[in-house]
C-alpha cells in the first residue's frame, strides 16, 4: 500500500512540475506581452500613397474611416448578429474559451498545420491591435497572457466596443460606423437586422464575401449568420424565414479620395495579400502603376451608362488607371470568353487553326441549341471568321470537341476555377454562375500579347514603413498558359477583328490593335457590353451596363468601341506601340487551294503543284497535316464514262483544274491518239464500223517536266451501221454454240 502511495506521489509531483515547467516557460516567452490601452482604439495608420512616376497620389487617413461607435447606442439585434457569429460564450467566458482552444489544438495537431483558429472577441482586439499575422506558438501565447490582462482591465461592453471600433471590414473600413455609411449609407445605431447579418458575415473574409463583388457569397454568408442568431434564440423562426428572403440592399457610398475607385483597388488588393492590415504604421507608403493622365482622363469621359474601364501595362502587369461603379463585383463577360475559353486551348491542343472551317447551323446537343446573336445560320465559315463576327454556334461546336475537361486545365491555369453547374457547353458563350470582373478579364486577355504567359494584374508595386524598408514588392510569378504559337494566332485573328469584324469602330488606328467585344441580353434588351483591346504595351477593357440589371440597348461593338476608341487615343497621342508578334511559333505552309476550297480538306500541297491552287496558311508548329496530296506529280482521274449515241463514241471526263489528257482508240491492233489537250467535259469520236477500245491518261506539265499519270482503258463499244437495233458490244454466245460438233 505504502509502495502505490508512494507511486502516486511521484506521479502527482512530476506532473505538478511538469505544469510548473510550462508556465514558467509561458511567463518568459511572454515576459514583454504588455497591454497598451492606446493600442485598443487603433493606432495612427495615415498611409501615403503614391502614383507610377513617384508623386503623391493621396495620403489615405484611415484615422479619417475610423469612426467610433457606443455599444448602447446600437440595436440589440446589431450586438447579436456579433455575439451569435463571433463568440456566443462571450460574456460568460474571461476572455478565452478553453474547450474550443482544445478542439482547435487537435485539429492542429492532427492536420500539422494551424489552419484552426479558437479566438474569442477578445483575443480577435488582441490580435488586431497589438500582434503580428504569424501563425507561430509565442505569438498564440503572447495573445492568451495580454487577452487575459484585457479582460481583467476592462468590462465586456468596453472590450466589446473597442472591438467594434477597431475590426476591419474590407474596403478600406475600419470600425462598424464606417462599414453602415460605406455599405449602407446609414449610422450603425440604425441597422436593421438583414443589414447586420450582412456586415458580421464580412469577416470572415472582407474581400471574399464583399457584397460589391461576390454579392451571391455575401447573401449566403449574411444568412449564415441569420442561422446563428436563430441558434442562439436572438431570432425566432418567423423572422428567420421573412430576413433570409430579404435582398441585401447595399448602397455604395462614393469615395472622397482623390482618384478614388484607384485608391478603392489599392485596398481591396492590400485585403488580398497576405499582410495584416492592422498593422500598417503610421508613414506607411504604398507605391502604384497609376498613370495619373490616363486616370483622369478615363474619369473625366463622358459615359453613357454605367462603367468600369480598366488599363494595364502588358510588361509590368501593372494597372495604369481603374474606374468602376461596379466596384470589382463580377458580371457574365458574354462573348468576350471565346478566345480565352474556346479558340486559344482549341489551337493549343492542335485540334483548329484559324482557317479550319466548321459549319455554322442549327444544332442541338441533348436539348441545348444555341442560336447566334443576329437569329440567323451562315454555313461554312472558318475559326478567324468565327471570331470575328462573334458567332456563336461555331464556338459551341469547338468547345464540344475540345471538351470541358481540356478548357477546365486552362482555365485553372488562369485562375478560374468552374462550378460543377458552369462545366457545360454554355461557357464558350459566357454562361458562368457567377461571371468574371473587369479586372479579370483585363487579366485573362494579357496572356495573349504576353506570349502565352498567365500574370494577374497589381494595383500596388511595393509597400514600405516609415524607416524605407520593403514590406511588400508585387513579384507574382507569370504561369506559362498557351504556347507563343497560339497567342500569334489569336493576335492575327483578333487584329481582324478590329479590322473587319465587330470591333471595325477601331479601324482606323495605323498599328495594330487585338480585339473582342461581346453583349449580353435578349430579346428585351442588353444588360452587359464589353470591348477589351490590346496593343503590345497596354490591354485595356470597358464594360457598359446598369448595374441593377436593367436593360440598355448598349452594344459592344458601338457603345463600348466608342469608348475605347477615345481611350486609345489618348493614351497613343503621339506615339505608335510595336506591332503585336504574329509570327513566332508558327509555321507557313502550301496547301492544296482545291481540296480546301471544293471538299473542305487540309492536306498539304503537291511539291509540283501549280502556283493558282497553293493556298499559304499560317499554323501552329507541330500542327502540319500529316497528309501530302501528289495529285499533280502523279495524276490520277475517276474512270471516265463512255457512250455511244447514233454511233458517236462519247467520253465524259470528270472537271479537273490544271490537268491534260490523252486519249487512245485501238482497234486491229492499231493505235491513234483522238486526243492531246486541257480538260473539257466531253470529247467526242466518230470512227468507222467496229468494235473499238479507248482509254485515258490524265497528265499534268508545268512548263518543265510532264508527269503523266497512269492510264484508264475503257470499256470497248461496238459502231454498227446496222438497223440499230445491234448492241454496241457484241457479246459471243458461248452458252448456246455448240462446241462439241465444231
Amino acid at each position: 500500500m505504502n509502495k502505490a502511495i508512494k507511486i502516486i506521489a511521484i506521479i502527482f509531483l512530476s506532473f505538478i512540475t511538469v505544469i510548473a515547467g510550462l508556465y514558467f516557460t509561458y511567463l518568459i516567452i511572454t515576459k514583454d506581452a504588455v497591454l497598451d490601452s492606446n493600442k485598443l482604439i487603433g493606432a495612427s495608420r495615415n498611409v501615403l500613397i503614391y502614383d507610377d512616376d513617384g508623386n503623391e497620389l493621396t495620403s489615405a487617413s484611415l484615422d479619417a474611416q475610423k469612426k467610433s461607435v457606443a455599444v448602447s447606442s446600437l440595436q440589440k439585434h446589431t450586438v447579436n448578429a456579433f455575439i451569435a457569429s463571433e463568440d456566443r460564450t462571450f460574456y460568460r467566458h474571461n476572455g478565452l474559451n478553453y474547450k474550443r482552444m482544445l478542439k482547435a489544438l487537435y485539429k492542429n495537431i492532427t492536420s500539422g498545420s494551424f489552419k484552426e483558429g479558437a479566438s474569442t472577441i477578445s483575443q480577435q482586439l488582441i490580435k488586431n491591435t497589438h500582434l503580428s499575422n504569424n501563425k507561430t506558438i509565442k505569438r498564440k501565447l503572447n495573445e492568451i497572457r495580454l487577452t487575459k490582462q484585457l479582460e481583467k482591465r476592462y468590462e465586456k461592453d468596453e472590450i466589446l466596443e473597442m472591438y467594434l471600433n477597431t475590426i476591419y471590414f474590407g474596403h478600406n473600413c475600419y470600425g462598424l460606423q464606417s462599414a453602415a455609411e460605406f455599405y449602407f449609407n446609414k449610422k450603425a445605431e440604425n441597422l436593421d437586422i438583414a443589414e447586420s447579418a450582412t456586415i458580421v458575415g464580412l469577416l470572415t473574409s472582407p474581400n471574399n464575401y464583399s457584397p460589391f463583388k461576390n454579392p451571391e457569397k455575401s447573401l449566403k454568408r449574411r444568412n449564415i449568420v441569420l442561422g446563428s442568431m436563430l441558434e442562439c434564440g436572438y431570432i425566432d423562426q418567423q423572422t428567420y424565414n421573412e430576413t433570409i428572403e430579404m435582398p441585401l440592399n447595399t448602397v455604395r457610398t462614393l469615395s472622397e479620395n482623390n482618384f478614388g475607385d484607384y485608391v478603392d483597388g489599392v485596398f481591396d488588393e492590400l485585403e488580398e495579400l497576405n499582410l495584416n492590415y492592422y498593422s500598417l504604421n503610421d508613414g506607411c507608403k504604398i507605391h502604384t502603376y497609376m498613370n495619373r493622365n490616363v486616370q483622369s482622363f478615363i474619369e473625366n469621359l463622358n459615359y453613357p451608362c454605367d462603367n468600369a474601364v480598366i488599363v494595364n501595362d502588358n510588361s509590368t502587369s501593372g494597372v495604369k488607371a481603374y474606374k468602376s461603379v461596379l466596384n470589382g463585383a463580377k458580371r457574365q463577360p458574354g462573348s468576350t470568353v471565346k478566345p480565352i475559353f474556346v479558340y486559344a486551348p482549341a489551337i493549343e491542343e492542335k485540334n483548329i487553326s484559324p482557317f479550319s472551317k466548321i459549319q455554322d447551323e442549327k444544332v442541338d446537343f441533348n436539348g441545348y441549341s444555341p442560336e447566334n446573336y443576329d437569329k440567323k445560320y451562315h454555313g461554312t465559315v472558318t475559326v478567324t471568321e468565327s471570331i470575328k463576327n462573334s458567332y456563336n454556334v461555331p464556338a459551341v461546336k469547338t468547345l464540344n470537341s475540345l471538351t470541358i475537361k481540356k478548357c477546365e486545365k486552362y482555365l485553372a491555369a488562369m485562375d478560374i476555377e468552374l462550378d460543377n453547374d458552369e462545366k457545360n457547353l454554355s461557357l464558350a458563350l459566357g454562361g458562368m454562375k457567377y461571371g468574371l470582373s473587369i479586372k479579370e478579364i483585363a487579366d485573362k486577355y494579357s496572356v495573349f500579347p504576353n506570349g502565352g504567359n498567365y500574370r494577374p494584374s497589381r494595383f500596388i508595386k511595393k509597400i514600405t514603413d516609415k524607416d524605407g524598408k520593403t514590406i511588400y514588392k508585387n513579384d507574382v510569378t507569370a504561369n506559362n498558359v498557351f504556347s507563343e504559337g497560339t497567342c500569334s494566332l489569336v493576335n492575327e485573328m483578333l487584329i481582324e477583328t478590329t479590322k473587319s469584324g465587330t470591333a471595325k469602330k477601331l479601324k482606323e488606328f495605323q498599328f495594330d490593335i487585338a480585339s473582342k467585344t461581346g453583349t449580353c441580353g435578349n430579346a428585351e434588351g442588353n444588360t452587359d457590353a464589353y470591348a477589351v483591346s490590346y496593343t503590345s504595351d497596354s490591354c485595356i477593357a470597358v464594360w457598359l451596363g446598369n448595374k441593377d440589371n436593367s436593360r440598355t440597348e448598349i452594344t459592344g461593338g458601338n457603345d463600348c468601341c466608342k469608348i475605347m476608341k477615345s481611350i486609345i487615343t489618348n493614351i497613343y497621342d503621339g506615339r505608335t506601340p510595336a506591332p503585336l508578334e504574329t509570327e513566332k511559333g508558327t509555321v507557313k505552309i502550301d496547301i492544296d487551294r482545291e481540296e480546301y476550297s471544293e471538299n473542305d480538306k487540309v492536306i498539304l500541297a503537291d511539291p509540283v503543284c501549280p502556283k493558282l491552287n497553293i493556298m499559304t496558311v499560317k499554323v501552329l508548329k507541330g500542327n502540319r497535316p500529316s497528309i501530302q496530296s501528289d495529285r499533280f506529280s502523279h495524276p490520277t482521274i475517276p474512270k471516265p464514262d463512255i457512250k455511244v449515241e447514233n454511233n458517236t463514241v462519247n467520253i465524259q471526263l470528270c472537271q479537273t483544274k490544271y490537268y491534260s489528257f490523252i486519249i487512245k482508240r485501238v482497234n486491229n491492233g492499231k493505235t491513234d491518239i483522238i486526243y492531246d489537250g486541257k480538260w473539257q467535259k466531253c470529247v467526242t469520236d466518230s470512227p468507222k464500223e467496229g468494235i473499238y477500245t479507248y482509254s485515258v491518261t490524265p497528265y499534268y506539265d508545268n512548263g518543265k517536266e510532264k508527269f503523266v499519270g497512269a492510264e484508264i482503258k475503257l470499256s470497248p463499244v461496238n459502231i454498227s451501221f446496222g438497223d440499230g437495233n445491234e448492241p454496241q458490244i457484241k457479246i459471243p454466245d458461248i452458252a448456246n454454240k455448240d462446241w462439241y460438233n465444231q
